[in-house]
């Protein structure tokens, strides 16, 4: 059974730093891609960075060169290095795996974490 499970979000001042985890079970990541996701209040899903199962990153233009997503193979998480935070990064962040193409419309991941708050003050 695949299972992930997103945690790492809290409040912290505009420029602060956060890193997301997201524990991985029932899968290996040269299987499945994995995506980081964000949905702020009132606005749809998107797609914040994503790892390939061969091993490719990608970010969205939003976030690329403050965020950088890790992965720890020998303890099945990926991680989210947040830096240089600011107020419209405020969303709940999830982690969703699938096999799939990065890039991907998000309702098309098969599996998913429960979201973690990130609260970034201004």
């Amino acid at each position: 059974e695949v299972q992930l499970q997103a945690s790492g979000g809290g409040l912290v001042q505009a420029g602060g730093s956060l890193r997301l985890s997201c524990a991985a079970s029932g899968f290996t990541f040269d299987d499945y891609a994995i995506g980081w996701f964000r949905q702020a209040p009132g606005k749809e899903r998107e797609g914040v960075s994503c790892s390939s199962s061969s091993g490719s990153t990608y970010y969205a233009d939003s976030v690329k060169g403050r965020f950088t997503m890790s992965s720890d193979h020998a303890k099945s998480t990926v991680y989210l290095q947040m830096n240089s935070l600011k107020p419209e990064d405020t969303a709940v962040y999830f982690c969703a795996a699938g096999s799939i193409r990065c890039g991907s419309p998000w309702h098309r991941w098969a599996y998913w974490g429960q979201g973690t708050q990130v609260t970034v003050s201004s």
